[in-house]
């Protein structure tokens, strides 16, 4: 089972977890005159069953979220969010269906807005309508794109605003797409400065998550790439990505290796980290969210696949709560 497929790409994870610095950073005209003070309210599960009336082509990531406006008369709006990533010829018409049955459903004004993630400049759809006998139709939406910020190094690398490392990683991504080394190089480099920002535990795993996920690396070069991560971490006194994911691993290496005398040394390998893997993803929800329960933790020790325990550990940093985390574990099963 490929877990990774059935779950929502780490896009929409950084989005949550960061809505706002997303918004100052690709729509600021936007950002400042959102109500901060009132809650946003990320509606899911309403736009889900939008999407499915009006399936239009593949989806890379869609969003909406229910803010408060500051200016004019106190009231709500909606914002439609698509990060697309790739040239898709329906987008636009997409882009149009999905704000006008947004509206219809709620009768409130829909914002859509675009952030294209794929590599050909001259791909820019920002608009659709149509015209026939007076009768006029169209939506024209606000438009980012990830490749305008190549030449905005300097100033990402300097920003304090996560989406700068978000969008900077995506950048470096394609750019080393065919020089592993040079992808290698780079991904030490952002990581370091997630701890040079002065970032919370919680920020780096969060960030690095997103740059693991788009810079990945062949296996000899990652291997390469967690060493130096583990110095660069001791030396700061600072474990916080290794100590949740990649050094358990390398332990249950080794203690597969010691228990493996009675199944062979390569069967051991495989149970210890089997079994380090499920320990690392109990301790990452003990950390969270405190006490995890008798029923989840046998739950989780039954499962054997080291790849679905390493996609729901991913999960366990992302959730807000253990009800959400058993969600996911339900979709895993």
């Amino acid at each position: 089972m490929n877990l990774d497929q059935d779950f929502d790409s780490p896009w929409k994870d950084i989005l949550e977890a960061y809505f706002r610095e997303f918004m100052a950073f690709f729509f600021p005209w936007i950002e400042e005159d959102i109500d901060w003070e009132k809650e946003q309210e990320f509606l899911d599960k309403e736009f889900q069953s939008i999407v499915k009336e009006a399936e239009i082509g593949r989806r890379y990531l869609d969003k909406l979220v229910r803010v408060w406006r500051k200016s004019g008369p106190e009231t709500w709006l909606l914002i439609h969010i698509e990060i697309q990533g790739s040239k898709e010829t329906t987008f636009a018409e997409r882009m149009y269906v999905y704000n006008y049955r947004t509206y219809d459903r709620y009768r409130r004004p829909v914002v859509s807005l675009a952030v294209l993630t794929d590599d050909r400049p001259s791909w820019r759809p920002d608009r659709f309508g149509y015209e026939v006998w007076g009768c006029e139709v169209s939506l024209r939406f606000p438009v980012a794109k990830i490749l305008d910020y190549i030449k905005e190094e300097e100033k990402l690398l300097e920003s304090n605003n996560p989406f700068a490392l978000v969008v900077i990683s995506h950048i470096k991504a394609m750019e080393t797409r065919n020089d592993p080394e040079a992808r290698t190089r780079w991904k030490l480099n952002l990581v370091k400065r997630l701890y040079q920002k002065g970032y919370t535990k919680k920020d780096v795993i969060q960030l690095f998550s997103f740059m693991d996920w788009v810079m990945h690396l062949p296996e000899e070069l990652s291997k390469q790439f967690w060493e130096e991560v583990v110095s660069f971490e001791e030396a700061h006194n600072m474990p916080y990505v290794t100590s949740v994911e990649r050094i358990g691993i390398e332990k249950g290496i080794q203690q597969g290796i010691q228990q493996g005398i009675q199944q062979g040394i390569q069967q051991g390998i495989q149970q210890g980290m089997l079994l380090n893997a499920q320990e690392m993803l109990i301790e990452a929800l003990s950390e969270r969210f405190g006490v995890v329960s008798s029923d989840l933790t046998e739950q989780i020790k039954s499962i054997d696949s080291r790849e679905v325990l390493k996609a729901l550990l991913r999960q366990a940093l992302r959730v807000k709560s253990l009800d959400e985390f058993q969600d996911v574990l339900k979709r895993a099963k």
